[in-house]
């Protein structure tokens, strides 16, 4: 027979199991019925003769056993099979050959068939609880989740949501001005859903561009309408972004409702990255022009496009090239990246015909230093020859004596 507290404690189990919100109430009773079941299959041989009612609402249980009723003498199997005189005294007007059911009380099945429960329904309910964090988290990659900090590690940050589910946060996805102490409230973005082992981690982004674009949503409501559709987003986070937007509605600039009336809708967005610098430009399906727009606050003069190879040779007055480039080559990368060409960028020289493309120097100056020079928008001798040594040296990441040789071969050039 069990122990007073080890049926306590099975019961305790079962009240646990229904406060268990994640997991549906009909697979909840399955789950339950199935876990019953097996134990009885394993004391008796079958669970063919029982009937078990699981009401997880309550924490409760009913067991009901169907035997034969037998002549007295003759019971072979107990567990099939009922006397005559224990049968009526179950049902008064039992009769042979029919079937009585009566209720069994779990317990008496002894300590070891409780032990047995417990661990078959922590084991399936673990599994499901499992199951049902990946179909539900799988289903919500690319939405906007909220967490509470937990735990803080050097190569991560653990979330827990508004239903204790575990929400990790890498370092790279973190922006990188991020700052977190336990309790403070964090939204992210569903990245992916892992789920090795049947061991389910969610990982989730606060540097991915989906990231931006959701909050975009959150914030303007004409993308929720879908008056207006998100393009493409370039993205440095916590540094720089580049969002193109185009509307459906002639009457309506997306721009403008992006930004919102002195920058409202954009404010929100902006502190919560952190201070990043965000552009909003008009999408627009003439390359040329939506490489100028991706370019801003640069102004260009000319554009020369290799549509096959998605390149873009740009030209513009030297007072526009270090606009173009930015802080870092941080502009022209992100307008790289949001028009999908690469973009190099040329001084405009046609009114100086004594001037001369670096190109004209290969003989003298080797290829990949001559690139890395106009990476930084010197494509000409005279934009090399105008450009502090420090800033050429550092912009163009090559060896003070090398930039010291090409200065003299290209002073050379025109001194001659």
């Amino acid at each position: 027979m069990a122990k007073k507290e080890e049926v306590i404690s099975m019961i305790d189990a079962l009240s646990e199991f229904k406060d268990l919100k994640s997991i549906d109430r009909g697979t909840l009773i399955s789950v339950l019925e199935e876990s019953f079941r097996n134990v009885i299959a394993k004391l008796f041989g079958t669970d063919e003769n029982y009937d078990v009612i699981v009401n997880p609402d309550k924490g409760d249980f009913e067991i009901w056993r169907n035997r034969t009723v037998v002549e007295d003498g003759q019971v072979t199997n107990s567990s099939m099979e009922v006397s005559l005189s224990e049968a009526r005294k179950i049902d008064a007007e039992a009769q042979v050959g029919e079937d009585v059911t009566d209720e069994v009380n779990f317990a008496s099945f002894g300590r070891r068939a409780i032990l047995n429960l417990r661990q078959t329904l922590a084991s399936k309910v673990l599994e499901l609880q499992k199951d049902t964090l990946y179909n539900t988290y799988k289903e919500k990659i690319g939405q906007i989740v909220y967490g509470e900090v937990y735990q803080i590690w050097a190569k991560e940050v653990l979330l827990i949501d508004d239903e204790g589910n575990e929400l990790l946060l890498p370092k790279n996805e973190q922006i990188p001005e991020d700052y977190y102490r336990k309790g403070d409230n964090v939204r992210a973005v569903v990245a992916r859903v892992d789920n090795r082992n049947n061991n389910p981690k969610i990982i989730v982004s606060r540097t991915s561009p989906l990231f931006l674009q959701r909050l975009f949503e959150l914030e303007v409501p004409e993308i929720q309408e879908g008056i207006i559709t998100i393009k493409k987003i370039a993205r440095i986070p916590g540094k720089r972004a580049k969002v193109s937007v185009e509307s459906r509605d002639e009457r309506i600039d997306p721009v403008g409702a992006c930004v919102g009336v002195k920058g409202a809708r954009i404010h929100g967005i902006v502190r919560e990255l952190h201070n990043e610098n965000i552009d909003v430009i008009n999408y627009t399906e003439n390359v040329s022009l939506y490489i100028t727009r991706a370019l801003s606050p640069a102004k260009i003069s000319s554009i020369r496009l290799n549509e096959e190879n998605h390149k873009a040779e740009v030209f513009m007055k030297p007072e526009e090239v270090s606009l173009a480039i930015g802080i870092g080559g941080m502009n022209i990368k992100l307008a790289s990246m949001l028009t999908e060409y690469q973009i190099d960028v040329y001084r405009d020289i046609q009114e100086d015909d004594e001037d001369i493309y670096l190109d004209e120097f290969s003989d003298e100056i080797e290829g990949w230093v001559i690139e890395s020079l106009k990476s930084i928008g010197c494509a000409t001798a005279k934009a090399v020859l105008n450009t502090p040594k420090e800033i050429l040296v550092e912009k163009a990441d090559l060896e003070e004596n090398t930039v010291d040789e090409v200065i003299s071969i290209l002073k050379s050039e025109f001194e001659g």
